[in-house]
Parts: C-alpha cells; sequence; structure tokens
C-alpha cells in the first residue's frame, strides 16, 4: 500500500489494540501544530507513524515514535519487513530526511545490547522518549493492584482519602498548568507551552482519551496529573504538584483515582513514563541517597508495585552520512551521544 492518508491510518491503527499512543493518528495530529509534519507508510499489516521535522537547508529528520505496529504481533522479523523498509527509505530519501530514528515499542530483554535486530539500522544514544520506565499492571481487582503496592505507598493512599484530599476529572487546562508552572520552578525541569497541553487535552478529550485529574484540599490545588490512553494501554505523561500540604499526600492518591480510570476503560497497563535509565540493582541501591533529575520520581513510582523495564533501541537509519555526523557532533556538546 505505502503511503497513505490519515483517515486509512486511523482505519489501520484501530485494528492495532496494543499499539502505543505515540503511533496515534491524535498525537500525529498534536505534533503538526508544534514543528513536525506526520506521515503514514502501511505494507499489509504492518505500518508505521512517521513524524519530520525541519532541518536547515531544506534537510529534515525522520522519527519513529514507538513504532512500528502490526495487527498480528511483533515486527521484529515480519514477512513484510524488507519490502516495508524499501518504501520508508523511498519516502524517507523523497523528503530529504538525513537519517530515521526509531524507537520501537519493543521491551528490551538484554538493555546492554548495541547491535538493532532491524536490519540496516546503529545504536543511538540520544533518545527522545525516556528509554525506561514503570509500568504497572491492571489485572485483577482494585484491592489486587493496591496488593501489589508497597506498603507505605498503600498507606499513603489511604491517608489521603482519610485527611479529606478530594480528587476530580477537570475539563480546564488552566489549573493544571498554573501547577506545572510552580514545579518546574522547583523542580528546574522544561515543560511544554500551556498551549501544548490544551491542545493535547482540546485532541483527545473528545476521544475519550485523555484525562486531568486533580486533587485538593478544602478547594486548594495540591496536585494535578494529565493521563491518556489508547487501546488497552494508558500513560501518565505529565504531572504536577505543591508544596503546600505536601504531608497529606495528594500525589499517591490522584495517581491511584487516574489507574481506577483507566481500568475502567479496559485498560491492561498504567505506564509511569520516564525513571532514570539504570539497572535496578543500581536504582535500589541509590535512590535514597539521589533526588537529582528523574532520582526523585523514581522514588515515588517505586512504591505503585509496577515493572521496571527498558525499550529497545533508539535506532537511527543514516542516509546522509556527512550530515549525520554533523547532528552527532551537536549531540556531543548538548551532552547526547
Amino acid at each position: 500500500m505505502g503511503k497513505v492518508s490519515s483517515q486509512e491510518w486511523q482505519d489501520f491503527i484501530s485494528g492495532c489494540p496494543n499499539a502505543h499512543i505515540l503511533q496515534s493518528q491524535a498525537w500525529g495530529e498534536l505534533k503538526s501544530h508544534f514543528g513536525w509534519t506526520p506521515s503514514w507508510m502501511v505494507k499489509g499489516d504492518l505500518g508505521a507513524q512517521l513524524l519530520f521535522q525541519k532541518l536547515p537547508l531544506g534537510y529534515q529528520v525522520a522519527y519513529i515514535p514507538r513504532g512500528p505496529v502490526s495487527a498480528s504481533g511483533s515486527v521484529i522479523n515480519h514477512p513484510d519487513w524488507t519490502v516495508f523498509m524499501q518504501e520508508m527509505d523511498d519516502h524517507c530519501t523523497a523528503q530529504k530526511a538525513v537519517f530515521l530514528k526509531m524507537e520501537p515499542d519493543l521491551w528490551d530483554e538484554d538493555p546492554g545490547r548495541s547491535t538493532s535486530p532491524f536490519s540496516g539500522f546503529r545504536f543511538s544514544s540520544h533518545s527522545i522518549q525516556p528509554p525506561r520506565t514503570v509500568v504497572i499492571s491492571l489485572e485483577g481487582t482494585e484491592d489486587q493492584i493496591l496488593a501489589r503496592m508497597k506498603s507505605k505507598t498503600r498507606y499513603n493512599i489511604r491517608l489521603a482519602e482519610k485527611k479529606g484530599v478530594k480528587v476530580s476529572e477537570i475539563t480546564s487546562v488552566d489549573p493544571f498548568y498554573d501547577l506545572l508552572q510552580g514545579t518546574s520552578g522547583r523542580a528546574a525541569f522544561g515543560i511544554h507551552t500551556r498551549e501544548y497541553y490544551q491542545k493535547a487535552f482540546q485532541i483527545f478529550y473528545p476521544l475519550g482519551a485523555c484525562a486531568i485529574f486533580m486533587a485538593d484540599f478544602e478547594g486548594t490545588p495540591l496536585a494535578s496529573i494529565m493521563v491518556f490512553q489508547f487501546g488497552e494501554r494508558s500513560w501518565y505523561f505529565y504531572g504536577a504538584s505543591s508544596d503546600h500540604q505536601r504531608q497529606l499526600m495528594p500525589t499517591y492518591l490522584v495517581q491511584w483515582e487516574a489507574m481506577r480510570w483507566a481500568k475502567e476503560r479496559g485498560c491492561k497497563s498504567y505506564d509511569l513514563w520516564g525513571v532514570p535509565d539504570e539497572e535496578l540493582k543500581h536504582l535500589e541501591e541509590s535512590f535514597t541517597s539521589r533526588s537529582d533529575g528523574l532520582w526523585g520520581v523514581y522514588r515515588f513510582k517505586r512504591g505503585f508495585g509496577g515493572q521496571l523495564l527498558r525499550t529497545s533501541g533508539p535506532w537511527d537509519r543514516i542516509y546522509n552520512p556527512p550530515l549525520y555526523a554533523l547532528y552527532q557532533l551537536r549531540n556531543r556538546f548538548r551532552g547526547g551521544e
């Protein structure tokens, strides 16, 4: 089939219940408002959403976030792979792509591997999405999900309920973003613009695929998160909290309510989206003494009883070696490869 339309991609991805939300047509629409151009390729039951970003002199970067996808299962050793990649290469070179970066939706059974399972790709240490995460199973009853959590996390959820913290679903981005700005200032991490979160909510909420939860105490906002759902999976992408009344543990209760929301929609997993890219042994040995980067959030996320997982890649397919070398050099200066 080759290059397909937005509607054809929507029809294709609807038959892939385990696909990642970053491969959804709605995610491509979101990114189209912020410097990326989505494009879609399908061969048989193998497909991918690509995002193109412009570079100087008419060149581009091509990117496949958490894809390709297949309705029949794994994309590794897929019978359509060779022809699919030939058409992908033709499309990327026609768009003057310097390289194609692929971050597959595959859990890596050998995190130290530097050899790609995909022919023609080389390992890159420059990832766009967080490579390591904690994924919580939503299988079983709510009591069973709670039982898999660490006792302190269960205690904090119940404490917040007992002390009168209330969690509600809100339909305005502004209260969430106001908290997010404060969190960013304290923790010194970057955030998107208000317009980005508004557009994300505007696109995904009507689909029933996004919710914003707010935890408050006596009318004062304490913590808020924006969560997403696609098929049988859900993700916690964005969160914020206040320094006020932290002893009431609102961040724990708001996560629990989001998990309940996802479970009610048939989701089997809840992805906490991003922890330090370190092995479990090192994480467990060091999280009590470190708070830099994602270490503080690991201390929080580890308590929800999820599984520490790492995705395969990222992998780069190079079309213009001289310009790719300049890209590598730029990333070295920026602390990347």
